[in-house]
């Protein structure tokens, strides 16, 4: 278990706890191997050692070229390299992009801006447990399209959405279009092949799978049309400037190694303490509603999402927190926001239900013991905000849609 006063972190899907492999494979390149990469002399080449083994070792994961991974200084980074980089450089080709309503806001605000810069945007669709409306993507992509960017999981509700035929049908329906995927919540729990998803381009974020924060990566199918977004230097290949952040890239990397050669182990061991709160919770507290797929096998293992009637989310948080318990809301990119939840209100959950939202993420150290803690904790605290709580109602509000 994480610990920290005896607590229970309970918000992986926000950051994850670096590794002490990961921290030993970075201090080499913290004191010794300090050169800058881009130099000749010994000190530098050092560096450019590391360097090129974390290329090689996340274009393995990936299943892809070394020379086709950009590095950059997190995932949000990458997520606007991607938009941005394709459709600046796709500009004369087409006019036309196409996302998913319930990306994260890394998408979602660079489409809104390029929007602002004379695109024209698309919001796809969801349904009631998430995932894309495909009818819906096919109808949209047409020969101006020139991107588009689906996640591969929701960080939110934990939905897996179909991106390998999501691609498929963008790539029949105009082959020049790019597609891209944000991949952030899937390392370590989904196949990251590239070629067997069909995506040009996918972003993975390092401090998501017990790397260090501050460094990510974007992957760029060789001879998709690309511009460089921050200038200044050569480095990357001259599409992203910058001196490279090499102890943490080799982190990235070396937490990647880890991901990848323990998947099975983690899965199963996610999916016990999530399967365990999914059915315990609805049975221990009235009106509590899962949110995302109802198929278990459709929703990422370490995520577990639902709404409680007549309590605020924040309100729940505060008081876990008391008693010892991390959790979320939903996004730790969107928290301290007083609007319910974009991907909640995409898949039509009512405003006041939405507000009741609580994400529960395990990880890798968590044990049963946490969850049976969190199992003891929750009703009490629930209990005691309805009876508060000015969300309280005599009738019961609509129930979350796709629910059973």
């Amino acid at each position: 278990m994480v610990e920290r006063m005896g607590r229970v972190y309970l918000d992986h899907a926000a950051t994850t706890p670096l590794d002490p492999r990961v921290l030993e494979a970075m201090l080499p390149y913290l004191a010794q191997h300090w050169g800058n990469p881009s130099s000749v002399y010994l000190e530098a080449q050092e560096a450019r050692k590391g360097l090129e083994w974390a290329r090689r070792t996340v274009a393995e994961a990936l299943g892809c070229r070394p020379q086709e991974v950009i590095f950059t200084s997190c995932a949000t980074e990458a997520d606007n390299l991607a938009l941005r980089g394709v459709a600046q450089a796709m500009r004369e080709r087409g006019d036309h992009i196409v996302v998913s309503a319930i990306e994260h806001h890394a998408v979602l605000h660079p489409a809104e801006r390029l929007e602002k810069e004379g695109f024209r945007v698309t919001y796809l669709p969801v349904d009631g447990e998430g995932f894309v409306d495909l009818e819906a993507l096919e109808r949209a992509v047409g020969p101006q399209t020139v991107l588009v960017s689906i996640m591969y999981v929701n960080n939110e509700v934990g939905t897996i959405e179909p991106v390998a035929e999501a691609a498929r049908i963008v790539k029949a329906r105009n082959p020049r279009a790019v597609f891209h995927t944000d991949a952030v919540q899937a390392v370590g729990i989904l196949d990251l092949n590239v070629d067997r998803l069909g995506v040009d381009m996918m972003t993975i974020g390092a401090h998501k799978f017990y790397g260090p924060k501050g460094v990510g990566a974007l992957y760029v199918r060789s001879r998709t049309p690309f511009l460089p977004q921050q200038l200044g230097g050569s480095q990357e290949r001259n599409r992203r400037a910058g001196t490279e952040n090499v102890a943490g890239i080799v982190g990235m990397a070396k937490a990647l190694e880890l991901a990848l050669a323990e998947r099975e182990q983690r899965v199963a061991h996610y999916r016990a303490l999530r399967d365990r709160l999914l059915a315990e919770l609805p049975r221990r507290i009235p009106g509590v509603h899962i949110t995302g797929p109802k198929d278990p096998e459709r929703r990422a293992a370490h995520i577990a999402s639902f709404c409680i009637e007549g309590v605020e989310g924040e309100a729940v948080l505060m008081a876990l927190d008391l008693e010892g318990v991390a959790a979320s809301s939903g996004s730790a990119c969107t928290s301290g926001s007083l609007e319910p939840s974009h991907v909640l209100k995409a898949m039509g959950v009512p405003p006041d239900l939405a507000r009741g939202s609580l994400r529960l993420s395990v990880g890798k150290d968590n044990t049963p013991e946490d969850i049976e803690r969190v199992l003891a904790v929750l009703p009490g605290i629930v209990e005691r905000l309805r009876a508060l709580s000015p969300l309280r109602r005599e009738r019961r509000p609509a129930a979350v849609p796709g629910e059973g």
